[in-house]
């Protein structure tokens, strides 16, 4: 099976690396910068499931003859993403987007129609390196996907046994792949609008007095997904309410790990899209529209180059 990546960023490089020692045919779409990394050094993944170092194949665009197109850029990024994978697509590819949130798949959809492009999610938490490394931060390794409803399961069905499951990646096609989704933006939307807004991480927000605040927003998360026909099942809940009473917790969303380095953000693609799917669905959307709010405000302060770094770096 021939996989297409786009990006070889830190969930592309993952899972991409991860596939090229199960055997697949494996080539990275990257800009000049990554690719000019990937030649000199090679892929380079830092985990504590396995680390990969290894020659990688890198295209400028793609082309025909793919199976599959694992789809990794940030949403802001989605318009010239469709863009630069339409011709693998065109001649025949799926997409598997792992995107955060579900506002990029009705672009897909319109884009290339419900037959070529699968949801997906990952579990994963990586981050890539100034110099090329991708870093993988724990032991996540999940990338679940499937075909839309009413669509073929064969292709997908394909790949997850390409892929396989063991400790360094569990990949699983799923017939219920929308309900996973779902599932995923109400934990997604509970972190990021939470470690966002508080610039800190659950357990330092637990141990600041915040445990009303983050259940709350993971109940109105629930019920923003029930009210689009997603109810989240008990043993879901519990996993989630322990995972956020947790006071000794690191977690934060990536989001936050964006917003702090300095970079561009998925506000509007999570905090926008759930603020408004919790008005349309008669939830109380004063957190997620805070949360939105102050991620926005950073956008205007970044994009004005008066965040910290900038300011000093202008003054020295």
């Amino acid at each position: 099976m021939r996989l297409l990546v786009l990006g070889a960023g830190a969930l592309g490089g993952y899972f991409g690396g991860r596939a090229l020692e199960r055997g697949l045919d494996v080539a990275f779409v990257v800009r000049p910068r990554r690719a000019a990394q990937l030649a000199a050094r090679g892929l380079i993944v830092r985990s504590p499931l396995g680390d990969i170092e290894r020659p990688v194949t890198t295209l400028a665009e793609a082309g025909p003859g793919f199976d599959v197109v694992l789809l990794s850029c940030k949403a802001y990024d989605l318009d010239a993403a469709i863009a630069a994978i339409r011709p693998a697509v065109e001649a025949g590819a799926c997409v598997l987007p792992v995107l955060n949130g579900l506002a990029h798949m009705q672009a897909l959809n319109d884009a290339f129609g419900t037959a070529r492009v699968w949801g997906g999610l990952a579990k994963c938490q990586a981050t890539l390196t100034p110099d090329g490394e991708v870093r993988h931060l724990g032991d996540w390794r999940w990338l679940i996907f499937g075909a839309q409803e009413g669509q073929s399961p064969d292709r997908a069905a394909a790949l997850a046994t390409a892929l396989g499951q063991d400790a360094a990646l569990v990949a699983e096609a799923v017939p219920d792949i929308a309900f996973r989704m779902w599932q995923k933006l109400v934990h997604l939307g509970t972190v990021a609008a939470a470690t966002v807004l508080m610039r800190a991480n659950v357990g330092e927000i637990l141990r600041a007095g915040g445990e009303a605040f983050l259940l709350t927003l993971l109940d109105r998360n629930v019920a923003i997904a029930a009210a689009h026909g997603h109810v989240m099942d008990e043993g879901f809940m519990a996993s989630y309410r322990a995972l956020f009473t947790d006071r000794a917790s690191l977690y934060t969303a990536s989001m936050l790990r964006d917003l702090e380095a300095g970079g561009q953000t998925e506000a509007d693609h999570i905090l926008g899209w759930l603020a408004a799917a919790a008005r349309r669905a008669g939830v109380e959307p004063d957190l997620h529209n805070l949360a939105h709010l102050h991620a926005r405000a950073f956008d205007q302060r970044r994009d004005s180059g008066r965040l910290p770094a900038a300011t000093a770096e202008k003054g020295s």
